[in-house]
């Protein structure tokens, strides 16, 4: 195994108390993600206790975590490693109350030798956020401790600052990390090293050179038993304000001072400041046909598993430039990028029929999966007599440097953070509350909602809103296979 680097983990062994430890986001990222951490020696110790409603006991919690360790850890399992693991296991059912909870931290703790931290994981529904927040307070484990909330946070401004206020009466914004596992990725911290590692295009990030901006994040999953939750959410308030406005933050800020997690979170707030008001007028919204027939849905829902916005960024660098984003469920492929379309030139010498402008502008595109890839589109002369030209694209993957096996899944680099203190992939008040602010006009009064077929990319609406441009979405070639000789 490789030597980590001794800045990566945190200093201190951890006490994880996990809020909805039997739930699906637990057995599916939490518990392997923090089985991978800790067996790959991330953390110097850790003990989990997990708190649920469920009525189980730490045997049962332990084959629990056992069986979603297999079905979703996708490296071998040793043996000597899980049964280290699962040694530091215990659990608590919610009704059991504070005084059990705090009676397994201190078992958990008196098992280290040296002196450690809490780290509270609330994977919970957002209406059940505040009763473990003071669970945890009256079980008196604040001190020594940071608290993990999972989005959405709030679903308006009011809310998001009621949730903010009844937080800080028991948790310092210091203590409170605000999780948005899109930032986790990889490719999305690949971009600021892309930005501003890189004399090449920082020059051009601007509204002289860039056109357009397209953040995409189509999905092909329904809801399944999520429709419940969805009904409350909808696809703005799930993914828009908690995902694709912090990816789009990341792309679009000024240079911070250093990568450091104040200046960062300081240029991400001057950013959403500067953010105009979303308008109906610059949104479709839509929902699957068949989405009101589902479990818990209402058969008159007008809830939009489907949006498509314009935005604007009222700042020296983007005065003018729109950003479109998009996502939804049941969509023709899930995908995630960014694509960022420079301007053409003012004037074409070429003559008429030698392909310039047949394919639109240069584009310069982030591929957002787990394994990422970057590729720049241009025009480039065809071999041969004349001067007919083709829109060629370099490209890069991950995979070219053999370094793809040490890429962290986002939940393992972001439960790294949150035990190391480090806020710079976290959402802060001021910036949630800032989104809810500028969401206020849309959220006041939405845009009918168009039905789209599942299987396709949402209402021909969309087409209209982006219109005299088009979406990148389907793309016109394939990303190169990099196990293909040659490609």
């Amino acid at each position: 195994m490789a030597k980590i680097p001794p800045d990566v983990g945190p200093r201190h062994a951890q006490v994880v108390v996990l809020f909805g430890a039997t739930g699906d986001l637990a057995r599916r990222k939490l518990i392997p993600g923090l089985y991978h951490l800790a067996s790959a020696g991330f953390i110097p110790g850790c003990r989990i206790v997990g708190v649920s409603l469920d009525n189980l006991d730490a045997d049962a919690f332990r084959q629990l975590a056992k069986s979603a360790i297999d079905e979703f850890f996708n490296r071998k399992v040793n043996d000597a490693e899980w049964n280290a693991f699962a040694s530091g296991l215990d659990y608590v059912p919610l009704g059991a109350g504070p005084a059990a909870l705090r009676d397994a931290v201190h078992r958990a703790e008196a098992t280290f030798t040296g002196e450690s931290r809490r780290l509270h994981y609330l994977s919970v529904p957002p209406s059940a956020a505040l009763s473990a927040v003071h669970m945890l307070a009256d079980a008196q484990l604040v001190e020594r401790s940071r608290i993990v909330m999972e989005k959405p946070f709030g679903t308006d401004l009011t809310s998001a600052v009621l949730l903010n206020t009844r937080l800080h009466e028991v948790f310092s914004e210091e203590q409170i990390f605000r999780i948005d596992h899109f930032l986790g990725k990889e490719p999305a911290q690949n971009i600021l090293a892309f930005r501003f590692a890189n004399g090449l295009f920082e020059p051009i990030w601007n509204r002289n050179f860039i056109d357009h901006v397209q953040i995409d994040v189509p999905e092909t999953l329904s809801l399944g038993k999520r429709s419940g939750f969805y009904e409350q959410t909808g696809a703005y308030r799930d993914m828009v304000v908690t995902h694709l406005f912090q990816i789009l933050a990341f792309m679009a800020m000024e240079p911070p001072t250093s990568l450091e997690p104040v200046p960062i979170s300081e240029e991400k707030n001057k950013l959403f400041r500067s953010m105009l008001p979303i308008q109906s007028a610059h949104v479709v919204r839509g929902q699957y046909n068949g989405y009101r027939s589902e479990e818990g849905v209402d058969p008159e829902s007008e809830t939009e598993t489907f949006i498509a916005l314009k935005c604007f960024i009222d700042n020296w660098r983007w005065a003018g430039v729109p950003f479109f984003l998009r996502t939804g469920k049941r969509l023709a492929e899930g995908q995630r990028i960014i694509s960022i379309a420079f301007r053409e030139p003012p004037k074409s010498m070429f003559p008429a029929g030698s392909g310039v402008g047949e394919h639109g502008p240069d584009h310069l595109t982030f591929d957002l999966a787990d394994a990422s890839k970057v590729s720049l589109s241009f025009y480039g002369k065809r071999p041969g007599p004349g001067m007919r030209l083709d829109k060629l694209s370099l490209q890069f993957a991950m995979h070219d440097t053999g370094l793809i096996g040490d890429v962290l899944e986002a939940y393992e680099r972001l439960i790294l953070d949150a035990m190391r203190g480090d806020h710079t992939l976290f959402n802060t008040a001021e910036g949630i509350e800032r989104l809810w602010q500028v969401s206020t006009p849309l959220l006041q009064s939405p845009p009918r909602v168009h039905l789209y077929a599942p299987g396709s990319w949402g209402p021909t609406a969309i087409h209209q809103l982006i219109a005299p441009h088009a979406w990148r979405l389907p793309f016109e070639r394939a990303w190169r296979d990099p196990n293909r000789i040659g490609s």
